[in-house]
Formats: structure tokens, sequence, C-alpha cells
């Protein structure tokens, strides 16, 4: 089981970046072109949360009930912040995604209700930047392309 969800956890990483990068490329056209507010920019940002949200899930379990890595953590947690690597996946990574998830939320949710097209661009463009910044850094690099 904690193979099969951390393959599944690796592999939506990058449709989560993908979708992300699409997201924050669109948003800066928009927001430098001063382009309506279409249709195309609303979907890809209910879809990037949408990712988001399933990717976090699938990261909630593997923390909280099946990683090796995090059991450790807890069973000591003393030791385990002098180790780093435990310490990445027992507090840093996880608060990090978390941290991520509620700017990309936030964004999601700001730029639905800014009121000119120019300023949803704007709004998504700078939280999803945000976003993806903390997420390039909570990305357990030495393990990212198993």
């Amino acid at each position: 089981m904690y193979t099969g969800l951390l393959h599944t956890h690796n592999m939506f990483r990058w449709l989560v970046l993908l979708a992300l990068v699409l997201a924050i490329v669109l948003a800066y056209a928009g927001w430098f072109g001063k382009r309506d507010w279409k249709k195309t920019d609303n979907i890809t940002g209910l879809l990037l949360v949408i990712f988001m949200d399933i990717q976090f899930l699938v990261g909630i379990i593997l923390y909280a009930f099946v990683s090796p890595l995090t059991k450790a953590a807890f069973a000591d947690f003393g030791a385990a912040m002098s180790n780093p690597d435990l310490r990445f996946y027992a507090v840093e990574h996880i608060l990090m995604m978390i941290i991520a998830l509620a700017i990309v939320h936030i964004g999601r949710s700001k730029s639905k209700k800014a009121a000119s097209s120019l300023k949803k661009h704007r709004v998504a463009a700078i939280f999803y930047t945000i976003g993806l910044i903390l997420i390039l850094a909570a990305i357990p690099w030495d393990r990212a392309l198993m």
C-alpha cells in the first residue's frame, strides 16, 4: 500500500506542477497583455486547486497512516529533529505544502472575487507564483524522479 501511494503521490506531483505552470503563464499573459478574464482562466484555476487537493489528500494519507519515515519520526520526535531527512518529512515538507495549498486557494478565491480582469490576473499571478516557489522548495528532489 505504501509503495502504491508513494508512486501515486510522486507521479501526481508532475500534474500539479503542470497545472500550476499553465495557470501562472495564463495569469501573467492576461495581466501584462491586459486581456479579459476568460473561461479558460477560470477552469485552469479550478483544475489547479482540484489537483492540489487530491495531491494533498494522498500526501496526508501517507503522512498520517502509512509512511515509515513519519512513523519513525513520531516514535522519537526529539531525535527526528536532529536528523535532516526525518525532520524534512515530519515537519518541513508538510508545513510548506500546506502553506502553498492555502496560498493557491486564497489566490483562486481572490481572483474570482476581483472586480476587473486586470486584478483577477494580477492576483492569480502573484499567489500562484508564491505557491510554486513554496512547492519547488518543499519537493524532495532526491526522490523526485522515482
